[in-house]
């Protein structure tokens, strides 16, 4: 979809992306710590899921783990990898129930679903299951990636919108959309309003992993870039208005 027919998606009184899943690294959660959470940083990021899901879409939320513990940086220092990777899946429930605990302090039901199983904490993920949450306008925070090691949570995030059969994937980051290079460092770096996936893999653009751009191009699910740190950003794409990058 471009953004000319999200505008007048909106503008016909709909939502340009009714049923999303929002991408957001564990780093993101780090606010100006080294290490952990940031509450502050993971409140506002709470508001802007929120204002979304005030406005009749269904959201689901992937969060990494990279702010408590990166499975890659355990085995690069000499820890098995499979171990390392499901250490790094526990990272992610952490940062899962911390966001839920902040969206329902503002009356937003929510619910968190595991791929392994932690019955006290949270829900086994079942696919009917998650779509009657979402149905029911609860907003779904989908823990411990795929359940599985050597798999990274953009993977898992790009796999579980293809699932839901979501509209788009919404990855969050520090930068207002895909660039050629990297604006913090070279002020003329080029912006991309859209891009193919093939394109992003050949240039190495690492805006997702390699397997998760090329399952969502495997189920034509576009993947919009944007700044997770724009007071309003996310809501106000999801009406068809902003700054972004679509892939697709």
């Amino acid at each position: 979809m471009t953004k000319n027919e999200t505008a007048a998606a909106n503008a016909d009184g709909n939502l340009a992306y009714k049923r999303l899943l929002l991408k957001i690294s564990g780093e993101a959660l780090l606010g100006d710590k080294s290490f952990g959470l940031h509450p502050p940083t993971v409140q506002r990021i709470a508001d802007e899921v929120k204002k979304v899901s005030d406005l009749g879409a269904e959201v689901s939320v992937v969060i990494g783990g990279g702010n408590i513990f990166r499975g890659l940086l355990g085995s690069a220092y000499g820890m098995e990898r499979t171990t390392a990777d499901y250490m790094g899946m526990l990272a992610t429930v952490m940062n899962a129930l911390a966001m839920q605990s902040y969206l329902e302090s503002k009356n937003v039901q929510t619910r968190v679903l595991s791929a392994i199983r932690m019955d006290k904490v949270c829900e086994p993920f079942i696919l009917r299951r998650a779509l009657r949450h979402l149905e029911k306008g609860r907003i779904c925070i989908f823990a411990a990636g795929t359940g599985e090691p050597f798999v990274t949570t953009d993977t898992a995030a790009a796999l579980r919108a293809s699932e839901l059969a979501c509209d788009a994937i919404f990855k969050g980051t520090k930068v207002d959309g895909v660039y050629d290079s990297d604006p913090a460092s070279n002020a003329d770096a080029k912006r991309y309003d859209n891009i193919g996936y093939g394109e992003v893999l050949q240039k190495n653009l690492r805006v997702m992993d390699a397997s998760a751009i090329a399952l969502a191009r495997d189920n034509n699910l576009p993947i919009i870039v944007f700044s997770l740190d724009e007071p309003g950003g996310l809501a106000g794409i999801v009406q068809g208005r902003g700054t972004y990058t679509t892939i697709n």
